[in-house]
């Protein structure tokens, strides 16, 4: 299959980044290198109305280097755009010819509505918002794009100049931070977003952010809860740990800023005013969740130069979380015969249980992913393999799962075989007390289901089950001798028995 490296590059207000990305014919791509340059372009820009001398010469230093870099990976398209800081400022047009020259490329610049447009592309492409009303929202240094949608239908686009650096500069003068300016800069912001909303109310279910101070947002939010996952890209934050963490970022001076874990140092005096503006946004909307989106405009540009190139082949259709699952575990060789026999009998098994014990709709999700993928080690090897696949699927870009559901789905895979949790198994510990119980249970199901398939034949045609405070019955329902596949469940009930403290029989018919 034909590949193409395609470089995005995006020229913001407060900082430059590159990404290169090597893209197939299915649509697909796989990122190579990512670079990122906090040059402040708006740096004082509110107030001198130009971009100042010592911001044009680090920005004309790091498109040097990018250029280094694009070409040095045999680059075959770029898709370079600049934003806010260049689109007001009187000199930008200038610095613009100077940077495409260094480049060796054209650099675009795009209005406010276009930047919306690309930040809805990324959300639409990586988070499943099916029959919800949401809110997508990227915050720059010096704009905030809005684009409000209805599942995948977007509605309307918005481009407001509340971007973290200009506000900074506008309003957060003093250090530690005066409460006066705070109250001006929530007023103005109050005041922005109903002069563009027209004075209307919009409800939403959440916000889907991306930018820097959103990323910002979770990786704090994260360290806060002290999770260790592998990234932060569709992580939930919810609006109490916003006002939270800005109550407490409120009452330090930028040195105690930059020793908050998870908040980089070249972010700590402008991340007041960007949680401001996330802490206003969702009481505008009363939203309680904000879910981060760690592609954001970029990404949108990727996709719109593989566009551009004839190599976005892939299918229109919006992606789904099962259609994810599937993708991976063929990229596994996965043998998907075995994997869905034994989706079905746990699926069953856990049907049957939901209302004694009370399950809940996202455990089932978590178990049919978990089912599907739990040989994906055999990639690797064989020895071991249940580890394997905790790795490659706790490491996998898993659409319609948040950093969380990655690792339950991975430690649910993980106790499909061999040993059952232990102190000594260190993410495991780390686990909250009711994700442990979640993933014993729940990795007591898959375990036994895996052994109802112990000849990979698919003899058991069904499973029924009848449990009571002592025992759970499962009924097996097969058209001949499946003594093996009784056997090999025996053999792998003692994590179901330890997590639902009962008794599993077997009866066949």
């Amino acid at each position: 299959m034909k590949k193409s490296r395609i470089a995005a590059i995006d020229i913001g207000t407060n900082s430059i980044r590159c990404i290169i990305a090597e893209a197939s014919q299915d649509g697909k791509f796989k990122i190579l290198d990512d670079e990122k340059a906090t040059v402040r372009l708006g740096e004082r820009l509110s107030t001198t109305g130009i971009i100042s001398d010592e911001a044009s010469n680090r920005a004309i230093e790091a498109m040097k280097r990018f250029q280094k870099l694009i070409t040095g990976l045999n680059v075959e398209a770029v898709e370079a755009v600049a934003t806010s800081a260049v689109r007001s400022a009187n000199n930008g047009k200038e610095l613009i010819t100077i940077l495409s020259l260094e480049l060796g490329h054209e650099i675009r610049v795009i209005s406010g509505e276009e930047e919306a447009e690309l930040t809805a592309t990324s959300g639409l492409a990586n988070f499943d918002m099916y029959g919800k009303r949401y809110a997508m929202v990227d915050i720059g240094g010096g704009s905030v794009e809005i684009v409000t949608a209805y599942g995948n239908h977007v509605e309307n686009f918005y481009s407001i100049d509340l971007g973290a650096l200009v506000m900074t500069d506008r309003y957060l003068t003093s250090d530690p931070i005066a409460e006066n300016e705070l109250r001006k800069l929530r007023s103005y912001i109050r005041g922005s977003l109903k002069r563009t909303f027209d004075g209307k109310k919009i409800f939403v279910d959440s916000l889907i952010g991306s930018g820097g101070t959103l990323t910002t947002l979770g990786c704090m939010a994260m360290q806060m809860r002290k999770e260790n996952y592998v990234s932060i890209h569709g992580s939930e934050v919810l609006h109490a740990e916003v006002v939270h963490l800005l109550a407490m970022l409120i009452h330090r001076d930028l040195k105690g800023r930059c020793s908050v874990p998870g908040l980089n140092q070249d972010r700590a005096d402008i991340i007041v005013a960007g949680l401001v503006v996330i802490d206003e946004l969702m009481r505008f909307f009363d939203a309680n969740r904000v879910l981060i989106n760690e592609r954001g405009l970029r990404e949108g540009l990727l996709i719109k130069a593989m566009k551009r190139l004839g190599v976005a082949a892939g299918s229109s259709a919006p992606p789904t979380w099962r259609g994810a699952v599937t993708e991976f575990a063929l990229s596994c060789h996965v043998d998907i015969q075995h994997a869905t026999h034994v989706t079905g009998m746990a699926l069953s098994i856990f049907d049957a249980l939901t209302q004694p014990f009370g399950f809940k709709p996202i455990e089932k999700k978590l178990l049919e992913a978990a089912a599907a993928l739990h040989d994906s080690g055999y990639l690797i090897s064989y020895s071991s393999h249940h580890k394997h696949s905790y790795h490659l699927i706790r490491h996998a870009e898993l659409f319609g799962f948040s950093p969380r559901e990655r690792e339950l789905i991975a430690q649910i895979a993980r106790y499909h075989r061999k040993s059952l949790p232990k102190r000594k198994h260190e993410a495991f510990q780390s686990l909250k007390e009711k994700d442990q119980l979640a993933v014993a249970r729940l990795g007591g199901i898959l375990r036994l289901a895996d052994g109802l398939d112990r000849r990979r034949s698919g003899l058991i045609k069904s499973v029924s089950c009848i449990s009571d405070d002592t025992t759970v019955t499962i009924n097996l329902n097969a058209t001949e001798d499946v003594s093996v596949e009784i056997f090999g469940a025996n053999s792998k009930k003692d994590l179901f028995e330890k997590a639902f403290g009962c008794t599993v029989l077997f009866t066949t018919s």
